[in-house]
Parts: structure tokens; sequence; C-alpha cells
């Protein structure tokens, strides 16, 4: 199972992350712990939401959708 996941900075609310993982617990502990340079600098991160796929391809193809210009508009109607 994949999971596409939305997180929001506690520190910093204006800054999102959207990424892609087989465990989001595990993810979001990495994300505060400081392993991903991406997120570092705004921890800590709370998780938003995140959506479970059985087909990676679709699960993948979501991420990418949730990072384009559209998908960080709907994402900001219907997710945040």
């Amino acid at each position: 199972m994949k999971f596409v996941y939305l997180l929001q900075s506690v520190s910093h609310p204006e800054q999102h992350y959207t990424g892609l993982t087989t465990d989001v617990d595990k993810r979001l502990v990495a994300h505060n712990s400081g392993q991903s340079a991406h997120t570092a600098k705004y921890r800590p991160w709370q998780m938003v939401t995140y959506v479970a796929f059985t087909n990676i391809l679709k699960a993948t193809e979501f991420e990418k959708y949730l990072k384009s210009g559209s998908g960080r508009a709907f994402a900001q109607k219907h997710l945040w």
C-alpha cells in the first residue's frame, strides 16, 4: 500500500509538503527529526491528511498532480 500525504508546518503554517510513502507515521517522524533536507528548516510538521492507494502508479500520479499548479489549488480548496 502507498500513501500520498500532506504536511503543514506548525511553526510556519503557510509551508506545506506533499509526499509519497509506505508508512505515514514513520515518515512524519523522519520529517520532524530533520532527515529530509526539504522540510528540516520548517520543523515541526503535522499530518494534515493522507490517501491510501493499492495501485502504486495511481499513487505516484496523484502525488505528481498535487504538486502541480491545479493540484495545489485542489488541495488548498478540498484537503487543507
